[in-house]
């Protein structure tokens, strides 16, 4: 799939928001990062994507801030993991919003649930944004825990890398 024009430098902040988010797989791929996911192997596993979409997103993720890569050893081999950036981390009400939304408007063959976040001082649901939707508290990354669908256990979100 070739790529359209850029929005890169429209005055519009939904477009230019598009142009960075918009292409196929990156949302999902930031899904996965947000819940800890790091290695390509990782993201391949779990999204059932092509090597070479993957690295093409990655790569484009990478250059636009979303993600940044950082070394680590595997035996004798240096690889590179994703690790959100500040930027990155900011798309977590957007990632949300949008689970939200097709869990409402999108039918799905199997059943499945949106990404559900706890609040820890109050130990109830809410969505990210500056206010809890349950005590009123201010709401920061650090406070917010995703909820394991079949566990129930309460998982720390990724720390962006600054």
């Amino acid at each position: 799939m070739g790529r359209r024009s850029s929005w890169e430098g429209t005055p519009c902040p939904i477009a230019r928001g598009a142009d960075v988010l918009g292409e196929p797989w990156t949302l999902v791929i930031l899904r996965e990062a947000h819940a800890g996911t790091t290695r390509f192997d990782e993201f391949r596993s779990s999204l059932g994507i092509a090597d070479n979409v993957l690295s093409a997103r990655l790569a484009r993720m990478v250059e636009t801030g979303l993600m940044t890569r950082v070394p680590y050893r595997d035996g004798g081999r240096t690889r590179d993991e994703y690790r959100l950036t500040q930027a990155g981390a900011d798309t977590l009400p957007v990632i949300h919003a949008l689970g939200a939304w097709g869990d409402t408007h999108t039918h799905s063959p199997a059943p499945g649930e949106p990404m559900r976040l706890v609040h820890t001082p109050c130990g109830e649901l809410t969505r990210p944004g500056e206010k809890c939707d349950h005590c009123g508290g201010d709401v920061n990354r650090a406070e917010l825990r995703r909820l394991e669908k079949e566990t129930h256990d309460q998982v720390p979100l990724a720390e962006p890398v600054a």
